[in-house]
């Protein structure tokens, strides 16, 4: 059996491909990273359970890594992933005129439930927002944090990513860059702006110190508040608030989504708020709100 060192054509493809998707499909980063780290488990079976020959594979040879990814315990997800990763690496590779076609076409993805994500009531969105004091350093700042994450249902790395040029405090507008370097506007509503007016004047120019600084925010040493700060934030005021484990800074994006639609949003606004890219992923959030399905039961069933 060989080893893995012993693959270096495939490390040089799965770069290129890397390459490839970064500068000409324009993906983010974070999604980049996510590929390479699939691909590199295919590599590492490629580089032990096999000839190493993955320009010619078969369909059947490529069940094997089916085979070899369901003994590594992955959830069904996970592998759902790993295979869309893989699909992509081989079309890239015929692109590249290295083979004919990709037998990566033919595996079939392990079918999933569509998972109801978690969200918050309003009075628990409340309790987490106000979980922020004076008796924290920084309290100014990571309110302002909390009520941005909500107000915009921004991901965390967008929120990460945020400049002060990106922040129109005058008319409550945020540009948010979203995956694939794609811009949207997004509003903040009346509580953020408070929030960040409060942290601008107060808590920002103290991280600030004497360092010019173009992130909106920053963490005690005047740099980017990274993503797996904000993380470590949310948990923290969540444990506080006496909300559930489970309650992360996605937590916040899942209640944005369904208590706009909850009070009346049209489902496509609510898409181009988030940065969806289909509709069906926006859908997931009408099956959350109970109220809402059961009002939707009363209505329209003849025995509701």
């Amino acid at each position: 059996m060989i080893r893995a060192a012993e693959c270096p054509l495939l490390r040089e493809d799965i770069e290129a491909f890397c390459h490839y998707l970064a500068t000409e499909c324009g993906l983010a980063a974070n999604t980049v990273a996510a590929y390479r780290r699939d691909l590199n488990r295919f590599h590492q079976w490629v580089a032990t359970e096999t000839d190493g020959d993955y320009e010619n594979f078969s369909v059947s040879d490529l069940a094997g890594y089916l085979n070899y990814l369901a003994r590594q315990r992955l959830a069904p997800a996970t592998v759902a992933r790993h295979v869309v990763s893989l699909r992509m690496f081989f079309r890239f590779l015929v692109l590249e005129g290295r083979m004919p076609a990709s037998a990566a076409d033919y595996i079939e993805r392990p079918s999933l439930w569509r998972r109801v994500p978690y969200v918050l009531s309003q009075e628990q969105v409340d309790r987490l927002l106000n979980a922020p004091s004076p008796e924290d350093r920084w309290y100014r700042r990571d309110r302002a944090l909390l009520e941005v994450l909500y107000a915009t249902g921004c991901r965390v790395s967008e929120v990460s990513g945020l400049r002060l040029h990106d922040l129109d405090l005058e008319h409550g507008f945020l540009v948010c860059t979203g995956k694939g370097n794609k811009q949207r506007l997004v509003a903040i509503g009346r509580a953020a702006r408070r929030a960040l007016e409060a942290y601008l004047s107060v808590d920002r120019p103290a991280l600030a110190g004497q360092r010019t600084s173009p992130w909106l925010f920053l963490n005690r040493f005047g740099g980017r508040l990274s993503r797996v700060s904000i993380w470590s934030l949310v948990k923290r005021y969540a444990a506080r608030a006496g909300l559930p484990e489970k309650v992360s800074p996605h937590t916040l994006r899942h209640s944005f989504a369904t208590h706009m639609l909850a009070n009346g949003a049209d489902i496509r606004l609510v898409q181009e708020l988030l940065g969806h890219a289909k509709i069906t992923t926006t859908q997931i959030y009408t099956h959350v709100d109970p109220e809402r399905l059961r009002a939707i039961h009363r209505s329209y069933h003849p025995r509701g």
